[in-house]
Order: C-alpha cells, then sequence, then structure tokens
C-alpha cells in the first residue's frame, strides 16, 4: 500500500522541483497532511577571475589658456566678498523661470538677502548674502551645475 502513496510523493516532488525552476529559489517548504517536504538546490555561478584594467590613456598638458583660466578661478575664489556654493546641487539665479534674477552686477544687497537658490536633492535651499554690499561679477549661469565651494559670485 506504500507504493501509490510513493508515487504521490514523487509526484509532489517533481511539481516541487519545477516551481523552484520556473521561480529561480532556492528552497522551497511545504507541510500537508501530516508529511513535510523540503526541496533545496545548488546554485553555481560562474565567476570569472577580476581582469587587469588597461593603464588610462595620458593626460595632455594644460594649455597656458588652461592654466590662466585655473588660475583666475583660483583668485577669484579666495578674493574678499566671494560667495561660494554651500553644496553641490543646480544654481538658479531667479525664483522661478521667467522671473528677473535675484541679483545682477551692481545690484546693492544687503547682508541675509537672498541673492541665488541651489537646488539640492528636489529642495531648493536660498543662498543669503553673508554680507552687505555691490555685486560686482556673477560667475554662474542660471540652471548651472555647481560644486561645493564653487565661487557663485562676489559682493563687495
Amino acid at each position: 500500500m506504500s507504493t501509490p502513496k510513493r508515487s504521490v510523493d514523487q509526484e509532489l516532488i517533481r511539481e516541487l522541483a519545477r516551481l523552484l525552476e520556473e521561480t529561480d529559489l532556492s528552497e522551497i517548504e511545504i507541510e500537508q497532511e501530516g508529511l513535510r517536504l523540503r526541496i533545496a538546490r545548488t546554485l553555481h555561478y560562474n565567476v570569472a577571475p577580476p581582469q587587469p584594467h588597461p593603464p588610462a590613456p595620458a593626460q595632455p598638458a594644460p594649455t597656458s589658456e588652461e592654466l590662466s583660466g585655473a588660475k583666475a578661478q583660483e583668485e577669484v575664489g579666495t578674493k574678499p566678498g566671494t560667495v561660494a556654493s554651500p553644496m553641490v546641487g543646480t544654481a538658479y539665479r531667479s525664483p522661478e523661470p521667467g522671473a528677473p534674477p535675484f541679483v545682477e552686477v551692481g545690484s546693492t544687497v544687503s547682508e541675509g538677502q537672498t541673492i541665488m537658490i541651489v537646488e539640492a536633492m528636489k529642495t531648493m535651499n536660498q543662498i543669503p548674502a553673508p554680507r552687505s554690499g555691490t555685486v560686482t561679477a556673477v560667475l554662474i549661469e542660471d540652471g548651472q551645475p555647481v560644486e561645493y565651494g564653487e565661487p557663485l559670485l562676489i559682493i563687495e
């Protein structure tokens, strides 16, 4: 009498094994009418050894124009009155598209006045003027990505 039960169990096992393959599971366990079955399969992954990376191509030496531009940017960043970006994001010069910019070259600003917005992680962060004075240079374009510490404008 145990023969019919074995064929049912074998069919159940085959069905569970097919289910493992179809669903890409590694194991399944069921309990039915006092019978508990656990079917597991071993997954084999072929992992290739890491390949060495080819050396990076040599970078051309910077031109005198690039050197002078980098030097000018460095000088701007250290100039008193330079307002640097407090975060990485996208800088906007106006409160919304089509609106006039917060400030222009020649604008007089008061300490704490919003001079720009930097969007970071979908949050609009108002950038206040750190001091009162006149805007002598705007160093970014509207909608330009900016890095932390990147000069945005100069107030003298």
